[in-house]
């Protein structure tokens, strides 16, 4: 979440090209009534079990896959791997302007910091020691900031705020997420500059003892552009707010009004950048009488690799639940699909399975290809994306209930689309469809933050199956021993049925709604 890796990768692409030009899944004349459709749906979706989910993952959340990191060894394994079971599923690879169809192959960017700092009057500080910058940065050349203080549970005037530098303390570094995520919807709406969240003694040193080796490792973005959902944002020493904020570090306090910040402060954060390749993963199923319209199906199948300086003797990240379940979800549901096309009860519209990369970088794969789409996107008539499966959260754990999915984002753009997974659901698998993420309030904003999103701002109804945050999250006990494989079979069973209802029904579903 660096280096190429080729292994096999150029005997893989020539067997793809062969097969790619020779798959073709059907062998029977299709049945295209949607009725005589809807009757064979269990017979494919019981093929997807627990037993082949656990088979898929085993390898890719192994530890030889390194945590599928974007642009290095394990991501391009997986890769192989992926297309690897769409080729021998006879799925065709869409892809027709590079060397190997299943692969849309495009370079990000890949940055580690250089010179930092920031000058407040005549005193420097310095970057990677005072403050770190999270995620990308505008201040790549020495500029000017103009910093304004943000008190706790004080009116915002956020039409002051446009090119400012909001500055705000963080007591207590539980309360820090919810911050961000409250400060950053101000701090865009009223298009700042950018944020420096200024830590507690104690919440900078722990901030310093766990995560500043992670602060400092490379990012990933697309080539010469930052990642624009996010404001430039800075975690600062108390020193450095202290400093900024015209007080001494004993005197601050998240909740002042009397500080005189500094009128103006230079700040560079400098990047040195080089091409980072990496690739989606794309296997195609031809629909029959209603073939140019498209449904696709999502997970990511990066994480975010290794890290030296994890906590314990485990340095990798292997990524079992995040998305290595969801990617093995989109395999099954790809071969189940094929093989009701080779029975000659195919889907009537097409579905384009890709597993993308780069998501814990920012949705970057699925940006690219929402951008370059293979297939228009006005064709396009709805992705069902899966991002985590098979685990509980905090509050099922508490219960010991596996029985649930978080569901977001289904009646966002298409009340139909809600209503066919409710009717999947109750029909096949009578899975707890919990819709607490739904809420447009939810300080979460879980709907922003997986690949179904650079579908849906392109007015593209969504579905997003999600089990919610654990422990292990972004750990690396996030592994295969944790997954519960039955819970994880009923969601990617309701993801087939919702699928299959999408593809066979006779109208296309409808855009009826502009949720938030």
């Amino acid at each position: 979440m660096k280096h190429l890796h080729t292994y096999g990768f150029v005997l893989a692409a020539l067997l793809a090209s062969g097969c790619a030009s020779t798959s073709n899944t059907a062998s029977k004349t299709p049945v295209t009534d949607a009725e005589k459709l809807r009757a064979a749906a269990t017979t494919y979706g019981n093929t997807i079990t627990a037993a082949d989910l656990s088979k898929h993952l085993t390898i890719l959340a192994s530890d030889e896959y390194e945590g599928r990191n974007t642009g290095e060894k394990g991501q391009k394994m997986a890769a192989e791997y992926i297309a690897k079971e769409f080729r021998e599923d006879g799925l065709v690879g869409p892809v027709k302007n590079g060397p190997n169809p299943y692969y849309q192959t495009f370079d990000l960017e890949k940055g580690n910091w250089g010179d930092g700092y920031m000058m407040v009057g005549s005193k420097k500080f310095a970057m990677m020691q005072d403050f770190f910058p999270m995620g990308s940065s505008i201040y790549t050349t020495e500029q000017s900031a103009a910093p304004v203080f943000i008190a706790d549970n004080a009116p915002v005037d956020t039409a002051s705020l446009k090119g400012k530098m909001l500055v705000t303390m963080v007591g207590n570094i539980t309360d820090f997420e919810k911050k961000m995520n409250d400060l950053g919807q101000v701090a865009r709406k009223a298009e700042a500059a950018s944020i420096m969240y200024v830590l507690s003694p104690e919440a900078f040193t722990m901030m310093n003892q766990r995560y500043a080796n992670r602060l400092r490792q490379a990012s990933i973005s697309m080539p010469g552009k930052t990642n624009n959902r996010r404001t430039t944002t800075f975690i600062a020493s108390p020193a450095l707010g202290a400093a900024i904020l015209g007080t001494t570090p004993a005197n601050l306090s998240a909740t002042a009004t009397n500080y005189k910040p500094e009128a103006s402060i230079k700040v560079l954060t400098q990047r040195n950048t080089t091409p980072l390749p990496t690739e989606n993963i794309l296997g195609f199923i031809e629909g029959s009488d209603k073939k140019d319209e498209i449904v696709v199906v999502t997970a990511h199948y990066d994480h975010v690799g290794m890290e030296e300086s994890a906590q314990g003797d485990d340095k990798i990240f292997n990524g079992a639940n995040d998305d290595g379940s969801g990617t093995v979800a989109v395999i099954e549901l790809a071969e189940a699909f094929a093989q009701a096309k080779k029975d000659g009860k195919g889907p009537r519209r097409s579905i384009l399975f890709m597993t993308v990369t780069a998501e814990e970088k920012g949705l970057l794969g699925s940006e690219y290809y929402s951008n370059n789409p293979i297939f228009p996107l006005e064709n396009t008539v709805a992705n069902v994306n899966i991002d985590m499966i098979g685990r509980m959260d905090f509050d099922y754990e508490k219960q010991n209930d596996s029985n649930y999915i978080y569901v977001i984002g289904a009646d966002k753009l298409s009340s139909e689309l809600h209503a066919i997974n409710e009717e999947a659901n109750q029909k096949y698998v009578n899975l707890k469809l919990d819709y607490k993420y739904n809420d447009e309030n939810d300080p979460n904003r879980f709907y922003y933050r997986s690949d179904h999103y650079n579908f849906a701002k392109h007015g593209i109804p969504i579905i997003f199956y999600f089990n919610g945050v654990h422990a292990d999250y972004h750990k690396p006990s996030d592994s295969v021993d944790k997954i519960l494989f039955d819970s994880a079979e009923k969601v990617a069973r309701l993801a087939f049925y919702t699928t299959w209802e999408l593809a066979n029904r006779d109208n296309r579903i409808v855009v009826d709604s502009n949720k938030k």
